[in-house]
């Protein structure tokens, strides 16, 4: 199913003034000229608008450019100390002081998400408009259906925008060029309008739908949950979980359910899971890299040639104080005390040596996730070979050690599940789940710990750590398991809530890293200055020359700035720049 939607793929890019031009993006950023134009006519029918709602759900995968998706492996991962930017010194320059904290509004890099997501909201608000002036063959059903999608797709530019930029403009589909869109200021919070949004989608979008990878009701319903607890609306949060874990189902028609092999959640050939509430759906070999998730091309070890995935480029490599974060105790549970970084308890990892050099992996207690989720020396990398060390590390002196495998390819599904038709074969049909039923387990867990329920946020807890203790999904060599895996529930009951919530928080780290959500957890918890700072020092010491001598700087660094360009196009007087910047 997801092939059918991604397939038929029509990608417009749909500008304010109303025109609406076909074009394609490539990765050297430049600007395509349109290869044709559509007239006002051919845009009021149904095929035209629902063409104009794909082009609006093509830009979850971001403009074609790098950092822009709503992976957010840079704004979430790396600046939330789960990975470091990775490759060398001198590749991606404009990273190094996003990730130091040492960002400005000038930045191209930093202001790649701020493009994406208007460009998304500038082509739902292109629907809602062509809706309303739709001809007879779009039917009531489906202006009902096509508005909530569009207001579902505009929900969700807005939440980026506000995790990574706080207050942008608010622009909704009354608003164009000469009816005051470049008059609008950022000083309006927009929490009460993607709650709106959020809220018409889950109303009037249905349960099931004709793809898989278009939103339904029920992903409506969870978006709208996740967007009251980040405004620590605790209560009305927990009963919308509640409901969506009790009876929720995907678009194609299965109850939320946790996948029972971890490692499938990530794996292209089960896209679409029980586990999958909302993912961006990528496609490969349908004649554009642009179906394929192009925001990944970058995250593949380096050099493997024939015998390892992508062949480069060595970026978003996890951390020690990530990897260090999986080693658990006699009963296999986190050392929530974060004791994990003493040299008693860090995982024992090959930074130094070539990889000719002797080297055992660690032989203590590990979490399975972490093998799950990152690549690491005499550790089978999927199906392709034991992870050699160095020679997959492009600068280990710079970066590390560790590689990213949570969303790599299988040797196995090379060329089928891979396009090859351009610079890197890193262009994969894996997709990326912006919701998946993991995170509402324990977004839930969050809010029963905040209301009170302890012991209901120890069974949400639980039900996501007994996924990972399923032995049959964990990494093996030669007939067994490839290190120690140990991990075990919460068998005592939550009665302290400081505890609960740590509890609950750790999980999230474990669960969900190298999905780009750490960063914005830690700013929305309030614990951001401490938690980043501690690391930053922490990694610091490894990584002398990446991340020696930074800070964080609580009230500035906690969203990156307003690009200035936008601020010159607009004016100061209307665009306010972030503070600090």
């Amino acid at each position: 199913m997801k092939k059918i939607f991604k397939n038929k793929l029509l990608v417009f890019s749909v500008v304010l003034s109303s025109m609406i031009l076909v074009f394609a993006c490539k990765d050297s950023f430049l600007e395509v000229p349109p290869a044709g134009q559509l007239s006002g006519g051919q845009l009021v029918t149904k095929a035209g608008i629902e063409g104009l709602l794909i082009g609006a759900y093509s830009l979850i995968n971001g403009r074609g450019t790098w950092y822009s998706s709503s992976f957010n492996w840079v704004q979430g991962g790396v600046l939330g100390g789960d990975a470091n930017k990775g490759s060398n010194n001198g590749d991606q320059q404009g990273l190094q002081p996003i990730e130091r904290f040492e960002v400005t509004p000038t930045n191209f890099e930093s202001g790649s998400k701020w493009k994406a997501c208007y460009e998304g909201i500038s082509r739902c608000n292109q629907v809602l408009q062509y809706l309303a002036k739709a001809d007879a063959s779009v039917s009531a059903a489906d202006k009902q259906r096509i508005s909530g999608e569009a207001r579902f797709l505009r929900g969700h530019y807005y939440f980026e925008l506000k995790k990574v930029y706080n207050n942008t403009p608010y622009v909704d589909e009354t608003l164009d060029y000469g009816t005051g869109i470049e008059k609008v200021p950022n000083n309006v919070d927009l929490w009460p309008k993607i709650e709106a949004d959020f809220t018409y989608a889950a109303a009037n979008l249905p349960e099931t739908q004709s793809a898989a990878g278009r939103a339904n009701s029920w992903a409506a319903k969870t978006y709208l949950a996740k967007t009251l607890l980040y405004q620590k609306k605790f209560a009305d949060a927990k009963t919308l979980f509640t409901t969506v874990i009790a009876s929720g189902q995907t678009t194609n028609g299965k109850k939320y359910a946790l996948v029972a092999n971890f490692t499938n959640e990530f794996n292209a050939s089960f896209s679409n899971s029980s586990e999958s509430v909302f993912a961006n759906q990528a496609a490969a070999n349908t004649g554009s890299t642009n179906n394929a998730n192009n925001d990944f091309v970058l995250n593949f070890p380096y050099n493997t040639g024939a015998n390892g995935p992508g062949g480069c480029c060595g970026f978003n490599q996890p951390s020690f104080d990530l990897v260090n974060s999986y080693r658990t105790d006699a009963k296999g549970l986190p050392l929530l005390d974060g004791s994990y970084n003493l040299p008693t308890n860090a995982v024992k990892n090959d930074q130094g040596l070539l990889s000719k050099d002797p080297f055992t992996p660690d032989a203590g207690n590990l979490d399975p996730r972490l093998d799950f989720s990152v690549g690491r020396r005499g550790i089978p990398y999927l199906d392709w070979q034991d992870h050699p060390g160095q020679d997959w590390i492009r600068d280990q002196a710079f970066s590390g050690p560790y590689a990213p495998k949570k969303f790599v390819y299988y040797k196995s599904q090379t060329g089928t599940l891979t396009d090859g038709s351009s610079w890197t074969p890193g262009y994969t049909a894996v997709n990326y789940d912006v919701l998946r039923f993991a995170d509402v387990l324990l977004m839930a867990a969050e809010c029963e710990v905040e209301v009170g329920s302890l012991e209901t946020a120890r069974a949400y807890v639980n039900t996501v750590r007994k996924r990972a203790a399923n032995p049959a999904a964990f990494v093996s060599k030669n007939g067994k398991a490839a290190a120690n895996y140990v991990i075990g529930t919460y068998d005592t009951p939550f009665t302290d809530q400081a505890f609960a919530r740590n509890a609950v928080r750790f999980e999230r780290r474990l669960e969900l890293s190298g999905e780009g959500q750490r960063f914005f957890d830690l700013v929305r918890w309030g614990v951001a200055d401490k938690v980043v700072n501690a690391y930053l020092q922490f990694e610091g010491k490894i990584l002398s020359n990446q991340l020696g001598g930074t800070t964080f700087k609580a009230g500035k660094n906690e969203y990156l700035p307003i690009p200035q360009a936008q601020i010159d196009l607009q004016g100061s007087d209307i665009l306010k720049q972030n503070p600090g910047y």
